[in-house]
């Protein structure tokens, strides 16, 4: 054989190795219950936790999208999108019905989810400790804490004898909401009339339907949607003259009267960073769920007096954040 042949055929033994070891950028799946626009905020959550695992987009990481727009039954067709792209990780922040979609569309692929209800009780994982299977992630007391924004609301509310509970019958968690709900209407001595939407158009007659109903003021429960929808909320909430608390801080700092739940922007970061130890080589199975253990109350002044309310002292100091 001749030197230069086997110069050649040196090289290229050599060289396809290389190539093979060559490590290729790691793929997250992130389903999305809502738009880019809309997620903005928890996208920057995430995206934070990400880095503090050391990955950022356009370096060592690729972000593939799904939107739902607001369609809960869109989800499970993106996630399995998505589970077809072989993703590394499937990331599904977003609350319960994103989580379930998510688990739906595989059982080999590690998921991270991010909600406001109890994963154990939704079955997405066998325990809070020791999750099992291929998913984990971030919970915070969203959901469990709605009884406490109908006694938060009688606070300011003392001579309301009823109030309306709007629920989205689509989600996983309007049921056991409802019961909790109820219980605290007859511990504080009010009756609650429930209402449901899951859609704008419903929600727009909900307001509209205010003086047929003569309610003293709207309780929305836990739900991604009505999250998602806070400045829609709080424009329809003024224009009706209406008190209402929601579980989003983005609903006050909208312009709506007050807030009562957990701090989303810890949930997404935490949810981040478990995506990155997973795409560090951790299994789901050995991550126990996180618990995000603040709740926030943002109360807003300007809302208050547009509706003629006074706040009682007490919430005005225990407030995370009063805007005036």
């Amino acid at each position: 054989m001749r030197r230069r042949e086997i110069i050649l055929l040196f090289g290229a033994a050599v060289a396809l190795p290389a190539r093979a070891r060559q490590p290729t950028t790691p793929i997250v799946g992130y389903l999305g219950l809502e738009s880019l626009q809309t997620y903005a905020s928890r996208l920057a959550a995430f995206r934070q936790g990400l880095a503090e695992a050391g990955f950022m987009e356009e370096r060592n990481l690729v972000v593939m999208f799904r939107w739902a727009e607001g369609h809960y039954d869109r989800l499970p067709a993106l996630a399995k999108e998505l589970v077809d792209q072989r993703v590394s990780v499937l990331a599904a922040p977003g609350g319960a019905p994103v989580a379930l979609a998510a688990k739906s569309a595989t059982t080999t692929i590690p998921i991270v989810f991010e909600m406001g209800g109890d994963p154990v009780s939704l079955g997405v994982v066998d325990s809070l400790s020791r999750p099992g299977g291929n998913l984990t992630g971030v919970s915070s007391l969203s959901v469990e804490v709605s009884r406490k924004r109908l006694e938060l609301l009688h606070e300011v509310l003392p001579d309301a004898g009823v109030v309306a509970v709007v629920a989205n019958p689509t989600s996983p968690t309007a049921a056991a909401q409802l019961r909790n709900l109820q219980i605290a209407a007859e511990t504080i001595g009010v009756q609650i009339q429930i209402l449901q939407a899951s859609n704008e158009a419903e929600l727009r007659a909900l307001f509209t339907d205010i003086p047929r109903m003569q309610v003293g003021g709207f309780v929305f429960t836990s739900d991604p949607y009505f999250a998602n929808r806070s400045n829609t909320l709080a424009d329809l909430a003024l224009r009706h003259r209406v008190p209402v608390i929601t579980q989003s801080r983005d609903f006050p700092l909208a312009g709506g009267l007050m807030s009562y739940g957990g701090d989303f922007t810890q949930s997404h970061r935490n949810a981040g960073i478990y995506v990155g130890r997973i795409l560090k080589g951790e299994k789901p199975a050995d991550l126990p769920v996180q618990l995000v253990t603040k709740v926030e109350l943002f109360i807003n002044l300007q809302a208050a007096a547009a509706l003629d309310i006074s706040f009682p002292p007490t919430l005005m100091i225990s407030a995370d954040q009063v805007i005036e």
